[in-house]
């Protein structure tokens, strides 16, 4: 590797510095760095690069060399992902698939061991990981620690398999991930005593600041669907070493405007101190999970970031091992580009479907129980409604906006799951998707059960895509890679996302993301009504309505 220098205000995050002066590099670590002066105007600024503490990298229908290619525009040098989704789907064989593509590129991935597969006995998916498997992952020194505990009531309730996972982290010295959406007081003090440290589910500050009393780090979320920075961002006033940034979920289409350096000017702009946002956004994910990430310190790998400035966090160039991976908004060097014959790990055995799988015959019944999808949020209320009956079938009433959901599975053939839902808005035909968390089965809403069995069986023919039709058009995203990721160049997934995305709002939906939103009616581990291929269930009660 080659020895050089970089010039500009230093920021030194530790020391809650700001100074101009000289970093060196030499052989992808950084050999010294030189005051000149204080810190001057109208120069760059030298900073840590940045790390999305928790993102699912299968949200963002990219394959990781693709994902990592967008993501270094945007100054982020690392993720702290969980291969959840892909394991759901094909087990180790998939977590093996993201550990492999992401090694072909000069990023930094560090995956966890996927704690619930399947997430609940309430849902068919394609693998399952039992105490051995997830004991296995971690003995590698590549896997950095244990994902998302989902399963909270199986923690609350000493669950056997739930608590050998758990302690196979705590012996191999791995932090535990938590997921525990609405616990407060003593049933998240139970979680917490557990040995689960981090929370990414807060919606609001009183219960993520409940749970930071306690000592639980909290994950200011802002992903494509869920987005939580306005109600906790302020507690980063006073909570700097206990929270960082995370995506959780992020399609193709933001990715291509922003990242973690989106978060960054937001919290500047809302008043927040830059070293408490930049302790978040840099320093405490290597930290609490032990990352191979430099911090911009001496003798540390020269993993950094050149911003224009500390408003909008514009980056300029993006240093990995020391070696410049992006600049002025392009990738630089040696990267892999897309490969369409990438290995295409599926699991995938469905028929086609007919029009009379949807339908739902209750022709005397008074009132229907609809899941209301809430936009920006990943839990849902209850609802109870007087239902449209046509023949004795339960139908859509696009008028009222209570569109038919179902959940087919796509393992093997199987009864078709209906239910309804409300907010989705849409006025013509159905989108489809085979990205539907977390067992990934097919998902579909529409105004008709034609339109939906025809939106279905687009995803079936791709073996797993996102689809959309209506007004004597259709659109399909194939999604060959477990149903969840293309193999394309992701800038143009990005683009057929977003021509998608935009015909669904045309058929009527009202969604910011209706593809995401869709997507997370069928996780069950989020109150408070969701479907699963198994029928309609209580995320409070965790049983089948």
């Amino acid at each position: 590797m080659s020895n050089f220098k970089v010039e500009g205000n230093i920021i030194d995050i530790n020391k809650r510095n700001i100074f101009f002066g000289i970093l060196e590099v030499l052989d992808g670590k950084i050999k010294s760095m030189t005051k000149i002066s204080e810190a001057k105007d109208q120069t760059y600024f030298i900073l840590p690069g940045f790390i999305d503490s928790h993102v699912h990298i299968e949200s963002s229908m990219l394959i990781p060399s693709e994902f990592a290619r967008l993501a270094v525009v945007h100054g982020t040098v690392s993720t702290v992902s969980d291969p959840h989704e892909i394991a759901n789907v094909c087990g180790m064989k998939g977590v093996e698939f993201m550990i492999e593509n992401g090694n072909t590129v000069p990023f930094k991935f560090n995956f966890g061991a996927p704690s619930c597969v399947p997430a609940t006995i309430f849902e068919t998916a394609g693998a399952e990981l039992d105490h051995h498997d997830v004991k296995n992952l971690l003995e590698r020194p590549e896997i950095k620690y244990l994902s998302e505990m989902m399963n909270f009531p199986g923690v609350l309730h000493k669950d056997e398999e739930v608590l050998k996972k758990i302690a196979a982290a705590h012996e191999l010295g791995k932090p535990v991930d938590g997921h525990a959406p609405g616990l407060r007081e003593d049933l998240v003090q139970q979680y917490i005593d557990a040995g689960i440290s981090t929370d990414h589910e807060c919606f609001t500050a009183e219960e993520a600041l409940d749970k930071l009393q306690r000592g639980m780090k909290i994950l200011i979320r802002e992903g494509s669907a869920a987005k939580n920075f306005e109600a906790l961002i302020d507690l980063l006033n006073n909570w700097p070493e206990m929270m960082m940034f995370c995506s959780d979920d992020k399609h193709p289409d933001s990715l291509v405007l922003g990242h973690i350096n989106q978060l960054c000017a937001r919290a500047v702009a809302k008043g927040i101190d830059i070293f408490n946002i930049l302790q978040a956004a840099c320093i405490n994910p290597i930290i609490h999970y032990k990352l191979d990430v430099g911090q911009l310190k001496i003798g540390d790998y020269a993993d950094f970031i050149v911003a224009n400035d500390l408003i909008n966090f514009q980056i300029k160039q993006t240093y990995i091992n020391g070696i410049l991976v992006a600049e002025n908004g392009k990738e630089v060097g040696n990267w892999k580009k897309h490969n369409e014959s990438e290995k295409a790990v599926n699991n995938f055995s469905c028929s086609l479907k007919r029009e009379e799988d949807f339908k739902l015959f209750h022709s005397n019944q008074v009132e229907i129980h609809v899941i209301e999808a809430l936009d920006g949020q990943l839990i849902t209320n209850k609802l109870v409604e007087k239902p449209k009956i046509i023949n004795g079938d339960i139908v859509s009433d696009p008028e009222s906006d209570i569109l038919k959901m179902v959940v087919v599975n796509r393992y093997f053939d199987a009864p078709v799951a209906v239910s309804f839902v409300k907010n989705f808005g849409l006025k013509h035909g159905a989108i489809a998707s085979s990205v539907a968390h977390d067992s990934h089965n097919i998902i579909a809403v529409g105004i008709n059960n034609k339109s939906i069995c025809e939106a279905v069986n687009l995803v079936i023919k791709e073996t797993g895509g996102i689809a959309a039709l209506g007004n004597g058009k259709e659109m399909i995203l194939s999604l060959p890679v477990a149903g969840l990721m293309s193999n394309k160049n992701g800038y143009e997934v990005a683009e057929s996302y977003t021509k998608i995305d935009q015909f669904a709002k045309e058929l009527g939906s009202t969604l910011v993301a209706p593809f995401m939103t869709l997507s997370f009616m069928a996780l069950l581990v989020i109150p408070h009504l969701k479907l699963s291929d198994k029928g309609l269930f209580d995320g409070d009660k965790f049983e089948f309505v």
